[in-house]
């Protein structure tokens, strides 16, 4: 899909999922106004996800083919992850002080995970702008994207297990715990937030590869 299409598209949803989440979706009995923020919130951690995950594939696809731009995927993929865990944990902490008048708690090993997966993230471009560009680089952001990868069903399945929820349970093992409504608009707010990381993604990647190029041409003049 063009650039231009998906970004419209993203527009639309963005758009559409705002609408519902303000003007659609019923105010919560027990948490109020303040519960509407899971609708951003759950949505951005479930994109952080996908996004490390895409790069962990890229980084496979790395190690297997050697294919420069399998790597150069594989970084933007955990930098728009690194974004969104960001937001994860803003947007978390603003909920908790809303609901519960905390902005954190280091006894909940559900919120102490993401930290740590976030933390490692942020670690890769540490490790990664270390190491001058190359094959050595590349092989080992490589590595490390994929050991980073496990961690993610670690911090999901935390959230599953954890005896003492700070977090509201949407999800069990008989479906979904909330109305029709409020489902259809956080399905909405996902599929939106996938849409939006997507465009950035690609934005990024279009920068980085023409940036590329550019110093191809002026290293080629010199």
């Amino acid at each position: 899909m063009r650039l231009p299409a998906l970004a419209a598209i993203t527009t639309g949803l963005m758009g559409a999922a705002l609408a519902l989440i303000f003007f659609y979706a019923p105010t919560d009995a027990d948490q109020g106004f303040s519960q509407r923020i899971f609708y951003f919130h759950v949505p951005i951690a479930l994109t952080s996800y996908a996004c490390f995950g895409w790069g962990a594939w890229k980084a496979l696809r790395y190690l297997r083919t050697r294919d420069e731009r399998a790597d150069l995927e594989s970084y933007v993929a955990i930098h728009q992850g690194v974004i969104f865990g960001a937001l994860t944990l803003i947007t978390g902490s603003i909920w908790a002080k809303a609901s519960w008048g905390v902005w954190w708690s280091w006894s909940e090993n559900q919120l102490v995970l993401f930290l740590v997966l976030f933390l490692f993230y942020c670690a890769y471009f540490m490790l990664r702008f270390s190491v001058a560009p190359g094959p050595q680089r590349a092989n080992l952001s490589a590595v490390y994207a994929l050991f980073g990868v496990v961690l993610i069903p670690v911090s999901i399945l935390a959230i599953r297990l954890s005896e003492r929820f700070i977090h509201p349970v949407a999800f069990n093992e008989h479906g979904t715990n909330m109305a029709a409504s409020q489902f259809f608009t956080f399905c909405v707010a996902l599929v939106a937030m996938l849409a939006l990381a997507a465009t950035m993604y690609n934005v990024e990647l279009a920068g980085k590869r023409l940036d590329a190029r550019l110093r191809e041409l002026r290293e080629a003049l010199q």
